[in-house]
């Protein structure tokens, strides 16, 4: 169902979900077999042989959340599934040392948009669809839609998404400061890979060392001026680069970088 694979050339990978019978539902297995992909791009990124992510889902979705098919609510061990597979992922895919891009079209539901949410830059297409579809199940948002939710929807917002199930479409979503950009669904995966390969011919290091940043001012909710010294910090670790150094040579010269993305 998870499909991993590598352009040696460009050193872009993809992660596709590929069951699109059931859009894309992960059950366990699943997420054993996305861990197992994101573990290995791990090791690929810190040798250098990765360089920037594209994770996307073929069929109709991206991912309609868990695959609850087959589950027994009587007998569900909704802790083992979430907090002890679902968390441990999005942990993994927060923290990969490259750029990651996430392709959203059709359902991005539950665990589906916890992908989204772990992921660093999400392009949406137009007619997606993003919310809290759980009331009907008697269930509530998880994977981190509260947290994503509330800090760029509003408590009142995210409540009406919630108590309603109205799902938002990749324009609304994208208007209201949930993703990065929205495209025509015909044209969101190319745009989606053409970035990811610019990205992977520019300064990894230095694109890590912002990501790392970003997750800060979100996690820890860091003022001005502590960002700021986390900033300094960052651009003097940058110094000993390779990149660094190649960047300032290219502009003193008038000329186009050349990164190799290592440190």
């Amino acid at each position: 169902m998870i499909e991993f694979t590598v352009d040696e050339e460009t050193r872009v990978g993809e992660v596709v979900l590929n069951a699109p019978d059931k859009l894309n539902a992960l059950d366990e297995r699943a997420i054993g077999e996305l861990a197992a992909a994101y573990a290995e791009a791990q090791r690929l990124a810190d040798a250098g042989d990765l360089r920037a992510l594209v994770l996307r889902g073929e069929g109709r979705a991206f991912c309609a959340g868990r695959d609850i098919s087959g589950v027994d609510p009587r007998e569900d061990d909704v802790l083992g599934y979430l907090g002890g597979r679902v968390e441990p992922l999005l942990h993994t895919m927060a923290g990969l040392p490259v750029p990651t891009f996430a392709v959203a079209h059709g359902a991005c539901l539950g665990v589906g948009l916890g992908l989204l949410i772990a992921s660093d830059i999400v392009y949406v297409a137009d007619t997606a669809k993003i919310g809290s579809p759980f009331a009907n199940l008697g269930a509530t948002l998880d994977s981190g839609g509260h947290a994503l939710f509330v800090e760029r929807l509003g408590a009142h917002k995210t409540m009406d998404l919630i108590v309603t199930g109205r799902l938002m479409t990749g324009d609304e979503a994208v208007a209201s400061g949930l993703f990065s950009r929205a495209f025509p669904a015909d044209e969101v995966l190319d745009a989606t890979r053409t970035a990811a390969r610019a990205a992977a011919t520019g300064a990894t290091q230095a694109f890590v060392a912002s990501k790392m940043l970003v997750a800060s001012l979100r996690d820890d909710r860091l003022g001005l001026w502590a960002s700021m010294s986390e900033e300094n910090r960052a651009q003097a670790a940058l110094c000993d680069t390779a990149d660094y150094r190649e960047g300032f040579a290219a502009f003193q010269e008038k000329r186009r970088p050349v990164f190799t993305g290592r440190g």
